[in-house]
């Protein structure tokens, strides 16, 4: 797929979407046209796949699929009502997954669900890990006026080693740190590689 294309795939799509008391939405009748169904009927039944994952992963659908009724105008000028759906971010992701893969439009869309997908996850790491970070720095500062406040009061090395045990103590719950350090490794022994316990 040419970048031309993909760019304009990618515009098309953002800017399709609509916001709603701070809910950001697609209509399921301009996404038909994006995702190159030129025929509702066949369009819907993608829809209706797409439903059907969302309760499969135990999503409640109407979270994510409502219907909605539109006016439009007809060739005499006048209006007639018709359905539509509002769909999240979410939806039209499960629409792109259930959709046929033939269509440009649609092999697009899943890569393109792919790639922010691994966006999210990558930054949902970086802040876990930012966090972290700031935590080790609390604790290292706070360990800190710790050591200071016990130099200060005149205790020596021994008597500090008594106190560090004491809190590691508290902190592993009664465990010295040699212990859980013993814990640790036995604990680990009886993990496998994909984190469950065996």
């Amino acid at each position: 797929m040419e970048k031309e294309t993909i760019i304009k795939l990618n515009k098309s799509f953002e800017e399709s979407a609509y916001e709603e008391d701070g809910v950001e939405y697609w209509l399921a009748r301009e996404l038909q046209i994006l995702l190159g169904y030129s025929d509702w009927r066949n369009f819907i039944n993608v829809v209706e796949k797409a439903k059907l994952s969302c309760n499969t992963l135990g999503e409640a659908v109407f979270d994510h699929f409502v219907d909605v009724n539109k006016m439009v105008k007809i060739g005499s000028g006048a209006e007639r009502k018709q359905d539509d759906i509002m769909l999240t971010r979410y939806a039209c992701y499960l629409i792109a997954q259930n959709g046929d893969p033939k269509k440009e439009q649609i092999a697009f869309a899943q890569s393109y669900f792919a790639i922010q997908t691994r966006k999210q996850e990558l930054l949902e790491e970086r802040i876990r890990l930012n966090e972290r970070l700031q935590a080790r720095e609390k604790l290292a500062a706070t360990e800190t006026e710790l050591s200071k406040n016990i130099y200060e009061r005149g205790v020596d090395n021994k008597g500090f080693a008594n106190i560090r045990s004491k809190g590691d103590w508290a902190l592993f719950g009664g465990l010295n740190t040699g212990s859980f350090a013993k814990f640790l490794i036995f604990l680990s022994s009886k993990i496998n590689f994909k984190g469950s316990v065996l």
